[in-house]
Formats: structure tokens, C-alpha cells, sequence
């Protein structure tokens, strides 16, 4: 499961509904609707939060706002818990060190299956994270599994 710190429109095609599929699954472990990836570390962040299924709503909004503005359509009747009022809940602090690892991990994989957005991506002085998260400095992440 990755569920990226990395603004979406970064990811690629494969990258965008992989992501949307995989925040689904975390959407429903944190709704007690499955038995699998409980324990899976990448959903510390959003257990931390007042209200995890308002984050994990939030996080899933962001990823199909950027699907549709790539012509893709995500059915956002699949998000359990919406913002209330179209807010945003309070922001997830993530480091600049897990960023920068995800993204030297999401160029790896956009060089191999991606080459022209790798090229574009690489271009750019860095990345911008997801709306929900905010940049702090710090190292990688506690509950980060370096990926392979």
C-alpha cells in the first residue's frame, strides 16, 4: 500500500488509480470494513488525526479532483466520509524527508514505466505534496517502510 505524500498530479496514470484503489482499501480498514492491512504503517498518519475517515475522505478528494481534471472519472460515491462543508480537515504534518523519498521512489518507478513524465517531473526544483499534508522538516518517517 502506498498511499503517496506527493501532490497527484505527479503521479502518472498507473500511479493515480493505483493510489485511488490502494486509499479505498485504507478507507475501509479505517471504516472496519476489512480484516486485512490493519497493521499496515502507512495508516498511522491518518489514525493520528480527530477524525481518520474525514482525512482518508480528504485524501481520496484530492486524488479524484486531479483524476478529473485529467478526463478520468473516480466515483467520489465511494468516499464515506466527505469534508464537512467542502472544508478541509486539519492538515497532516509530513516531513521533508519522507517527501524527498517518495519522490526519488516515484521517479524510479516513472523512469521504467513512464519515461516522458519522468522527463517532465525530473525537471522541476521538487515536489509539491498532497493538499492534505504539510511540508515540516525532519527526517523519514517512523512508520516509512524504505521501499524496494
Amino acid at each position: 500500500m502506498r498511499l503517496w505524500s506527493l501532490h497527484p498530479g505527479h503521479l502518472d496514470r498507473q500511479g493515480l488509480t493505483g493510489c485511488w484503489r490502494e486509499s479505498l482499501l485504507a478507507q475501509a480498514v479505517l471504516a472496519g470494513r476489512t480484516r486485512g492491512y490493519r497493521s499496515h504503517p502507512q495508516l498511522e498518519r491518518f489514525r493520528a488525526q480527530a477524525d481518520p475517515l474525514t482525512a482518508v475522505g480528504a485524501y481520496l478528494d484530492a486524488l479524484a479532483a486531479e483524476a478529473t481534471a485529467r478526463g478520468y472519472r473516480f466515483d467520489r460515491t465511494r468516499i464515506l466520509t466527505a469534508p464537512a462543508g467542502g472544508a478541509p480537515p486539519e492538515p497532516i504534518l509530513v516531513t521533508d524527508g519522507q517527501l524527498a523519498l517518495e519522490w526519488r521512489h516515484l521517479l524510479s518507478k516513472l523512469e521504467r514505466r513512464s519515461p516522458d513524465r519522468w522527463q517532465r517531473e525530473q525537471q522541476l526544483d521538487g515536489p509539491d505534496p498532497h493538499p492534505l499534508f504539510t511540508v515540516v522538516p525532519g527526517d523519514v518517517e517512523p512508520w516509512e517502510r524504505e521501499p524496494a
